[in-house]
């Protein structure tokens, strides 16, 4: 009887130490479970990080593929897009020129004679400057003359008063920007033989402004819509813009860019379905040959680079 009762006091007493055994079992399988489930997030992450990594670098290939094949191409057909909205414009001014000059003085009430005077301005000053670029010949020149023309026509159709054709005409700057350091570039390279600093500080910093201003066009054609497709291309696009301004994996958003904004331009400034007589067709057309000549600038920018200040010619560096 003794025996049987220290028995049952016995395994009366071990009791809660078997119930602590079988909870840290518990406990040890429940960490157990805890850590596969990580590991098998973070095999997830990763292969979705690789999946990610390959669509990149396949998309990156493709761009490569393209600016070899049109390599020697690309650079003349940008500087005809960038020109074309100077050249429209000066055509224009040769048409039109009754209609401009009527116009410039009455809404400055500046006479015959420095109405007649700024029209031709703006017509030899165009027609000239895009002459002169595309020949290849004094092309700083001509660049700071089409800068001229942008001041002078925002000052002249009050176009520094509204944000959207002012930022519109700031991309255009941009553009030119591009181009003036193009021709840095290929003035530095007659001297083949003639040891270099690694880069200019000015071209490096033209290029860096022409590529802020540039992406100034796409603020414009963001619609703030509660709808999904508004939203998605609204991200889309200025996740675009900010890779172009920075100039993090620069050629490939450029060019993705370029693609957008030609769908977006044939479909949304399509000038030739509206009849010449309705004032909607030169506004079209404006539009139309101004953002021709921001892709223009995209273009300078996927044929020639970012240039020193950004982040690709950083990672070079590291």
């Amino acid at each position: 009887t003794q025996t049987s009762t220290r028995h049952r006091f016995k395994k009366t007493c071990n009791a809660p130490e078997a119930e602590r055994g079988t909870a840290r079992t518990a406990s040890n399988v429940t960490l157990r479970g805890f850590g596969r489930l990580i590991r098998l997030i973070g095999r997830h992450s990763h292969l979705r990080a690789m999946v990610q990594n390959n669509l990149m670098s396949a998309a990156e290939d493709v761009a490569d593929q393209f600016l070899r094949v049109t390599k020697q191409y690309l650079p003349h057909v940008a500087r005809l897009c960038l020109i074309s909205t100077f050249l429209e414009d000066g055509i224009r001014m040769w048409f039109q020129w009754s209609e401009q000059k009527e116009y410039i003085e009455s809404s400055w009430g500046c006479g015959f004679f420095l109405a007649s005077l700024f029209v031709l301005i703006n017509l030899l000053g165009q027609l000239g400057g895009c002459i002169l670029i595309l020949s290849r010949n004094f092309v700083q020149y001509a660049c700071f003359g089409l800068f001229g023309i942008i001041g002078l026509q925002t000052i002249a159709y009050s176009i520094l008063w509204d944000p959207k054709f002012l930022m519109r005409n700031l991309a255009l700057g941009g553009g030119l920007l591009l181009l003036l350091a193009e021709s840095r570039s290929e003035g530095r390279s007659m001297f083949a033989g003639v040891p270099t600093v690694r880069e200019s500080s000015p071209k490096q910093y033209m290029q860096l402004g022409g590529r802020v201003l540039l992406v100034l066009m796409f603020m414009t054609l963001l619609h703030f819509d509660a709808n999904f497709l508004s939203i998605l291309q609204n991200l889309v696009g200025t996740a675009l813009i900010i890779l172009v301004a920075i100039g993090f994996k620069t050629k490939l958003a450029a060019l993705t860019l370029v693609i957008w904004l030609f769908i977006i331009n044939v479909s949304f400034n399509a000038f030739w379905t509206i009849p010449a007589y309705k004032p909607m067709h030169d506004f079209l057309k404006y539009d139309f040959f101004q953002t021709t000549s921001v892709i223009g600038g995209l273009l300078l920018v996927v044929a020639l680079g970012p240039g020193g200040v950004s982040m690709d010619e950083k990672k070079k560096e590291w």
